[in-house]
């Protein structure tokens, strides 16, 4: 079974801990399974010189037992000599720590980049230390970048997502999401290949307007998935009507989206009507609230908190036995 994930972000990191925790049942029980996590690129930025890819790295160093849990994000036993010494000179941004682990990774990064191997090749490279257990692949080697149309001090601008986000708390209200060079991107080295041949696409419980937004706006990409012969299964990032990471519910008002589990999966959209999934999972919580979603789009409600990798295991096993593709002996 060759199993394709969509993600972005911590929640898609956490998810992917689940996938893989599945899949290893999965070959113990002799279904030899691989997963392919489809990783999105629009919250890469430049700081420093340094190019900082926080996406995969969050999902790397989380598979890889890196992460700071506690803290949501970066190395675990991380220090800022750096930065500190940064704030000395008064380098900016001031608004964005480098911890002096997580710049080692983007050193590597930022010096194989400018030798001219492309993102996905990196990314290879970086795994070899990490060994994540999941295949990662950036959803484009190109330069795409999620940016923000805001109001600051009287006038309209665009701002790097990771400003808002970062510096901002996402507190200025988003006029609209841009994906910058998205148009002229192309799917990643291998991304095409992996999603012709999965048995199933899950698209992660991340956040629908710049975590998997950008994912799907690389050109072919969206068409890929939604003319491919695998089954889509998405799972809520909305439980109750709240998120249940980060501040999804700012950039689904952004979008004019509902933030609910039913707003999330019209956004989506089923595939017999021009969307891209097939299925969508949602918490117990919301079973009543997406009863009247079109027709087309299967639905199973089972608790999606993931509160540690057997209770996320359970998600992603109900996530491909809505798919039609689960193995009950895994």
């Amino acid at each position: 079974m060759h199993i394709v994930v969509l993600a972005g972000g911590i929640g898609g990191a956490r998810f992917l801990l689940g996938v893989r925790a599945w899949a290893r049942r999965s070959e113990a029980a002799g279904t030899p399974t691989t997963v392919t996590a489809v990783v999105n690129v629009g919250d890469d930025v430049t700081m420093h010189g340094l190019r900082i890819c926080p996406d995969l790295d969050s999902v790397m160093y989380t598979l890889g037992g890196g992460a700071d849990t506690a803290r949501g994000w970066g190395q675990v036993g991380e220090t800022w000599v750096v930065k500190e010494q940064l704030a000395e000179y008064g380098a900016e941004p001031t608004w964005f720590g480098l911890g002096d682990k997580d710049i080692a990774t983007h050193l590597v990064r930022t010096r194989m980049l400018d030798a001219g191997y492309p993102l996905s090749a990196v990314t290879e490279a970086l795994c070899a230390r990490w060994r994540p257990g999941v295949r990662l692949l950036p959803a484009s080697d190109d330069r795409v970048e999620t940016h923000v149309v805001v109001d600051v001090e009287g006038r309209t601008r665009a701002i790097h997502f990771q400003e808002w986000w970062v510096r901002y708390r996402a507190a200025l209200p988003a006029r609209r999401f841009v994906f910058v060079g998205a148009e002229a991107a192309k799917p990643g080295a291998g991304v095409l290949d992996a999603l012709a041949e999965a048995d199933v696409v899950l698209i992660a419980p991340s956040n629908p307007v710049v975590s998997v937004a950008p994912v799907l706006g690389v050109p072919g990409l969206r068409d890929a998935v939604a003319t491919g012969a695998a089954p889509v299964v998405g799972v809520s990032p909305i439980i109750g009507g709240s998120p249940v990471r980060g501040m999804a519910d700012a950039c689904l008002a952004a979008v004019d989206v509902e933030c609910s589990a039913a707003g999330v999966a019209r956004l989506y959209g089923a595939r017999s009507a021009g969307g891209v999934l097939d299925g969508w999972l949602v918490d117990v919580a919301d079973e009543a609230a997406v009863a009247d979603l079109p027709d087309g789009l299967r639905v199973r409600a089972t608790p999606l908190w993931m509160t540690d990798e057997d209770a996320t295991a359970g998600m992603v096993a109900a996530a491909l036995h809505l798919a039609g593709v689960a193995h009950d002996r895994a």
